[in-house]
C-alpha cells in the first residue's frame, strides 16, 4: 500500500515537471469575430485569426475542424518559431439568409493550449435595405 501510495506521488511529480517543460504556447489576437451583417450576394466572407507563438519551442497547428459545411479553414501549415506569428482563416459561405454563430476547432500539436475554439458570427440579408 505504501509503495503504491508513493509510486503515485513520484508519477504525479514527474508529470507536472514535463508540463512546465513543454512551454510552447499560442495566444490568438482574438477568439470571436463578428461580420456584422453581410448582403447573401456578396458571396463568402473571410476572417484570418492570428496568433503568435508566446513559448520557447515551434508550434504546430496539427488540425482545423469546421462546425459546418458553410464554413472552410486554412491555416499555418509549418512549424512557427518561437516569438513568431500564424494564422487560422476562415471563410464563410452566406447561403441563406439567417443569424449565424459558428465554431471552428483548432488542434495544436504538442502546445498549450492543446485545444482552441474560435466562433464566427453574423447576419445574412437578401439585400441592403433602403433606408
Amino acid at each position: 500500500m505504501t509503495r503504491s501510495i508513493f509510486l503515485f506521488i513520484v508519477c504525479s511529480i514527474a508529470n507536472m515537471v514535463y508540463a512546465q517543460q513543454t512551454d510552447t504556447t499560442i495566444v490568438f489576437n482574438k477568439l470571436t469575430h463578428d461580420f456584422g451583417v453581410i448582403v447573401k450576394s456578396d458571396g463568402t466572407q473571410t476572417y484570418s485569426f492570428e496568433f503568435t507563438n508566446t513559448g520557447t519551442h515551434p508550434v504546430n497547428i496539427q488540425k482545423v475542424t469546421n462546425s459546418c459545411g458553410c464554413t472552410s479553414s486554412g491555416w499555418t501549415k509549418e512549424p512557427v518559431a518561437p516569438g513568431e506569428k500564424g494564422y487560422v482563416k476562415v471563410s464563410y459561405n452566406p447561403s441563406s439568409t439567417t443569424t449565424f454563430n459558428k465554431s471552428i476547432t483548432v488542434n495544436i500539436a504538442g502546445g498549450s493550449p492543446e485545444t482552441v475554439i474560435l466562433q464566427i458570427r453574423g447576419k445574412v440579408i437578401a439585400a441592403v435595405e433602403k433606408q
